[in-house]
């Protein structure tokens, strides 16, 4: 099934534009701001075209300023969701290493003959 995208341009301009980007002062929803420098990374991805539509929805709805803001925080949140996620999973193995060598020497101690 082949799924029809659009080309969205983080940077809201063509590659084809040679203009450099200034710094740009960010409003998140939570009140915070960040400055996107010169050392930002301009990527190039593609969406289907339902998420796209749903982007420029909020964007027009006042939600973000504009479709580069929206990916952003959108970005920012799964990294924050997946990087607690993965701490999570880690601490999980750890414990579960340590249990297992609790066991070994259990095994040891008490299989002594």
């Amino acid at each position: 099934m082949i799924i029809s995208e659009e080309r969205l341009y983080i940077s809201g301009r063509m590659p084809s534009d040679k203009r450099k980007s200034k710094g740009v002062v960010l409003a998140y929803a939570d009140g915070s701001g960040a400055r996107v420098t010169e050392d930002a990374e301009k990527i190039t991805l593609r969406l289907p075209k339902r998420f796209l539509r749903a982007l420029d929805f909020l964007v027009e709805m006042d939600d973000f300023p504009s479709r580069s803001e929206a990916v952003r925080a959108a970005i920012r949140d799964l990294v924050y969701a997946r990087v607690e996620l993965v701490g999570d999973r880690l601490k999980k193995l750890e414990e579960a290493e340590k249990a297992l060598a609790n066991l070994d020497a259990i095994k040891r101690q008490y299989m002594k003959s």
